[in-house]
């Protein structure tokens, strides 16, 4: 195998939450790009069609699946029609995310369990499912979680998004531990301030030019700044890593 087959994922498929915008789609097409068939999940089915039909384009291949990632029966259909349509999946992105603003005082009870739901309880479940399927198939595979530099360090008004993503990044530890003998590796990517749509307005503000400065490299993140990770812990590249969490911030933990 040369270097450049290491990140070659045909025959692979894929499975990307949280793809029908921002870095899920950017995921998504980056994986139908080396080779992979990429089953997209979101609940806005007219996007995730968008997506696919550019991706076919391309001369990739993929099916729009509509799910709430927090509903247990959506998730098994969703599993369920992209087994029927592309293959066992034995690649997941975990990609899925709300974010909030409260300080904890005034935090409700809903939001919290919200916030938490699908920033880490589906991570748990849609990992579950995925490994499950993967050992019925006697399939070896990789899961990648997309945690947040949040995750490291806390700010105020956003304590369960870090606390949700703390846990991503500890249940990614254990995952990794419980399922290496298997074959399916598990790692998390911990993004720093990445520009999407979502937030583009406010990292162009004065506060946005504030967390800049404080940025070693000077800049924010785009969204093909995580390409790279992304297909180091999803392809044979990184076949001898798992259980880690690799930080992606411009060295803003550094600072």
């Amino acid at each position: 195998m040369t270097a450049k087959d290491l990140f070659d994922l045909s025959g692979r498929v894929a499975l990307v939450t949280g793809a029908s915008s921002g870095l899920g789609a950017r995921f998504a097409q980056v994986l139908a790009e080396v080779g992979a068939a990429v089953a997209l999940v979101a609940r806005r089915t007219d996007r995730l069609e968008d997506l696919a039909r550019h991706i076919e384009q391309a001369g990739g291949r993929a099916v729009p699946l509509s799910a709430d990632v927090c509903d247990r029966a959506d998730m098994t259909r969703a599993f369920d029609a992209a087994e029927r349509a592309l293959g066992i999946v034995d690649i997941l992105v975990n990609n899925a995310g709300v974010v909030h603003a409260d300080r904890i005082v005034d935090l409700p009870e809903t939001e919290w369990r919200r916030v938490l739901g699908v920033n880490l309880d589906a991570v748990f479940l849609w990992s579950q499912e995925a490994a499950r399927r993967m050992l019925a198939a006697e399939k070896a595979g990789a899961i990648v979680n997309i945690s947040s530099v949040a995750g490291f360090r806390v700010a105020k008004g956003v304590a369960a998004y870090a606390v949700a993503k703390a846990g991503v990044i500890q249940l990614t530890k254990a995952l990794g531990l419980e399922l290496a003998a298997k074959g399916i590796r598990v790692n998390a990517i911990a993004p720093g301030w990445i520009v999407t749509d979502l937030n583009r307005d406010f990292l162009a503000s004065e506060r946005g030019a504030a967390i800049k400065r404080d940025i070693p490299l000077g800049r924010f993140g785009e969204e093909r700044d995580l390409d790279g990770v992304l297909l180091l812990l999803a392809s044979d590249a990184g076949r001898y890593m798992t259980g880690t969490t690799v930080v992606v911030d411009g060295g803003n933990l550094l600072a």
